[in-house]
């Protein structure tokens, strides 16, 4: 796999290379403890808690921009195509979710509500990075507040994974994946729309890298620094504390509305929803940036040690897989070395080997055989 200093294939480096950190970040807050032995927040739970899976969405969008025409929207038939595609995409990673939600994981599994964002997704294709972006921000705001009016009248969360078993119950399954979850459509397409944004934008342009740093910075500490002061005489110390490492998806279900003003992970609030947010634009920018800077060495030695993102499908599912009953693993801190270790050796072998992922190729060929049925020259047709 050779890697040049061409500004694209810095760009595709840059993003796997995000992609590898939040796979890494979502595994390190599977297997080590959220806080210390003296009962501080641990400082991967700092760095990681509910930003890993959040730069994991946004990236997810970035993916489906790219996808359907990069910084310029396909039209007509190749929307068509690529919409087609990508659907297919997401309903093979939906039905993976559902089957690794049947395990005996202890894990949250992010895959099925990952599939539904891809298809909320599909209806957006067509608009270009300013209109996404306008889109993300009123998300961020307006789906927090309807999460928290719909909630008291649905039915409280009854499973700790969407799996094929709850398919026989569908209102069930759509409300969790929707609402109750423990990563809640409704307000998680606030990331893949800010993604998309991104995917339309000139990510190999200097300037929007480091506009992506700089901006995201600013959005995640104004975020925290305002949703400190607005909590500050409402909730305790000891219950904001709580909250960073003991919540799972949404706020107290018909609780008090001042919840949505803290930005606690995983709390579906719109400060925490832009706290992650801006987290996860500035780790991209500076993927971006430090990739783009490297030498071509440089940069197909990155490319190798962090070829983990571009099988992040296949190495999540592996990475679940080595936590269900019967192949777990040491507890911490040996089992994240022994995560790490498996799961960056897989992918640098791939990367070298020029191989896509396994999952990567079988959610990928629908839309590579839609591409080859429409390739071909109508019946009868004669060339000239």
């Amino acid at each position: 796999m050779a890697v040049g200093r061409a500004p694209g294939r810095a760009r595709l480096v840059g993003l796997d290379v995000a992609r590898c950190l939040a796979l890494l970040g979502m595994v390190s807050t599977h297997l080590l403890a959220s806080r210390t032995p003296a009962g501080d927040e641990a400082l991967h739970h700092v760095l990681a808690g509910g930003r890993a899976s959040a730069l994991f969405a946004v990236l997810a969008g970035t993916t489906l921009a790219l996808a359907s025409g990069g910084r310029t929207p396909a039209r007509g038939r190749a929307l068509g195509l690529a919409a087609a595609g990508l659907a297919a995409r997401a309903v093979l990673v939906a039905l993976l979710g559902l089957w690794l939600g049947g395990l005996d994981s202890g894990i949250a599994i992010i895959l099925t509500y990952y599939g539904v964002l891809f298809l909320l997704g599909l209806p957006f294709l067509a608009l270009g990075a300013r209109a996404l972006a306008v889109l993300a921000v009123v998300w961020l705001v307006v789906s927090p507040l309807v999460s928290h009016l719909l909630r008291p009248d649905l039915p409280a969360r009854r499973f700790d994974n969407a799996s094929f078993d709850q398919v026989g119950q569908p209102a069930l399954l759509v409300s969790e994946l929707l609402v109750t979850g423990y990563y809640p459509v409704l307000t998680w397409l606030t990331y893949l729309l800010a993604g998309m944004a991104l995917g339309r934008s000139d990510l190999a342009r200097r300037t929007v890298q480091g506009g992506l740093v700089a901006g995201g910075l600013v959005l995640a500490a104004t975020a925290t620094l305002v949703s400190e002061v607005l909590t500050e005489d409402r909730f305790s110390a000891r219950t904001l504390d709580a909250a960073r490492t003991d919540s799972y998806g949404t706020t107290p279900t018909g609780g008090d509305v001042g919840w949505l003003l803290v930005s606690a992970p995983h709390t579906g609030t719109p400060f925490d929803l832009a706290q992650t947010t801006g987290s996860a634009l500035a780790v991209i920018g500076l993927c971006l940036l430090v990739v783009g800077a490297l030498p071509s060495l440089g940069a197909r030695v990155v490319a190798v040690l962090f070829g983990a993102g571009t099988m992040t499908l296949s190495l999540y599912s592996l990475h679940v897989w080595m936590r269900s009953v019967g192949v777990r693993l040491p507890d911490e801190p040996d089992a994240m070395l022994i995560h790490v270790v498996v799961l960056g050796t897989i992918g640098a072998i791939f990367v070298l080997a020029g191989l896509r992922g396994p999952l990567e190729w079988v959610v990928g060929l629908p839309g590579r055989l839609l591409r080859r049925v429409a390739a071909r020259p109508p019946a009868g047709a004669r060339s000239t």
